[in-house]
């Protein structure tokens, strides 16, 4: 198949939606389809021999690292040279619209993956009168698909409560050779801890952002004098965090990538992640396979890939003191805990990427046989057009 792949987000920015179009783009290469990926510009002009067309972006104000892409005629011309026989859409927005576009102007069926939870991210941004609206754009983006992937079952259900059909869900996956528990790295372990490697070490990763939650972790450093926190990954929230953890146990560890990342979560004793808005939790993924206990919220997508008592320890999002004490029994458990990360290890180490993706070439030729079975639609007359129109009606849901 040749495969045209577009992404809101990409390099240099590193998150789960990366660290997915990055590990389906090298599996379906392997297979022997053909990739072009269409993103913002300031990434690689190629990756896993994929070209990478670069689009004009501009960085967003309330997020840095995120830039934003439109839609420009050189898109098309890209591909009608490359004649795609389907378009996978990662979270569309404005660039994804475009794409959405194009494949209805060529005649190519379309897969939209959903990655985020925008409806609920906007609270934490108090704009939260945005909600309607942004599940207006959603449907606008959703609707225009022969597919929809999610990555986790309360996304379907979420997805199809508000009108959105043809769903399918995307099953998640690991690199369980590079997270392994024999990447235990005394060093990586004394610089987490700042040095104090006898106490727990307890472990974040992920994006420094508002839809996080990251500031809750206070609270399980005041209520453990012993541990230790260390919180790796960057983003818009890092330095009301490092004055919100001031004084305490805890370090700033930056972005960390390939073996050093692999150290730091076998290095540590226990991951903990009190994010109530994961549709997936990639990071999730990654602890367990490096035979990290995970300690997280039973909320959005976490409840598929982590079973209380069993594969990790879960707390319920409105117990606000639920998070340290689950933190506590996870450390007081013993053998339990023992068992938790030889069960968490042994259940994530099957889930590979190269499955996944045979998995979703599966949907990728039920895509392409509901597209044919469909008859000849009506299409806007420009990408430009469908961009502003479906902008317009998102303004006229949002304001008086």
């Amino acid at each position: 198949m040749r495969i045209a792949i577009v992404t809101e987000t990409f390099l240099p920015k590193i998150d789960g939606i990366v660290t997915m179009v990055l590990n389906t783009v090298a599996c379906l290469q392997a297979r022997g389809d053909e990739v072009r990926v269409f993103a913002p510009q300031g990434g690689p002009a190629e990756i896993f021999g994929a070209p990478v067309i670069g689009m004009p972006a501009l960085r967003f104000p309330l997020y840095p690292e995120l830039r934003v892409a439109l839609p420009r005629a050189s898109m098309r011309k890209h591909l009608e040279e490359f004649q795609p026989d389907l378009f996978h859409l990662f979270e569309p927005s404005l660039l994804g619209i475009g794409g959405l576009y194009y494949a209805r102007a060529m005649g190519v069926p379309v897969v939209v993956s959903c990655h985020t939870n925008l409806p609920a991210y906007v609270h934490y941004y108090r704009l939260g009168f945005l909600e309607e609206a942004v599940w207006s754009l959603m449907r606008v983006r959703h609707r225009g698909a022969e597919l929809n992937l999610c990555t986790s079952t309360l996304t379907m259900r979420d997805l199809q409560s508000h009108g959105i059909e043809h769903l399918a869900l995307w099953e998640r996956a690991v690199d369980a050779q590079r997270f392994h528990p024999s990447k235990r790295c005394p060093r990586m372990r004394a610089r987490l801890s700042q040095g104090e490697t006898t106490g727990p070490l307890l472990l974040h990763v992920g994006r420094l952002s508002a839809e996080k939650d990251v500031a809750s972790l206070r609270a399980v450093i005041s209520a453990l004098p012993q541990a230790r926190l260390a919180i790796v990954g960057d983003g818009p929230e890092r330095l009301h965090l490092e004055k919100h953890f001031a004084g305490t146990r805890t370090y700033f560890a930056g972005y960390l990538q390939g073996e050093e990342l692999a150290a730091a979560y076998a290095s540590a004793d226990l991951f903990v992640i009190p994010s109530r808005t994961e549709t997936l939790g990639l990071v999730i993924l990654e602890a367990m396979a490096a035979g990290c206990p995970v300690v997280a919220c039973r909320a959005g997508g976490i409840p598929d890939a982590v079973e209380d008592g069993v594969t990790g320890f879960l707390f319920e999002p409105a117990d606000h003191g639920g998070l340290p004490r689950a933190v506590r029994r996870a450390l007081t458990s013993g053998e339990e805990l023992e068992a938790v990360r030889a069960r968490a290890r042994e259940d994530v180490q099957q889930r590979t990427w190269h499955h996944a993706t045979d998995l979703l070439r599966v949907h990728y030729q039920q895509a392409i046989a509901e597209w044919q079975r469909k008859p000849a639609r009506t299409r806007p007359r420009t990408a430009e057009r469908l961009a502003r129109e479906t902008a317009l009606a998102v303004l006229r849901r949002a304001l008086p």
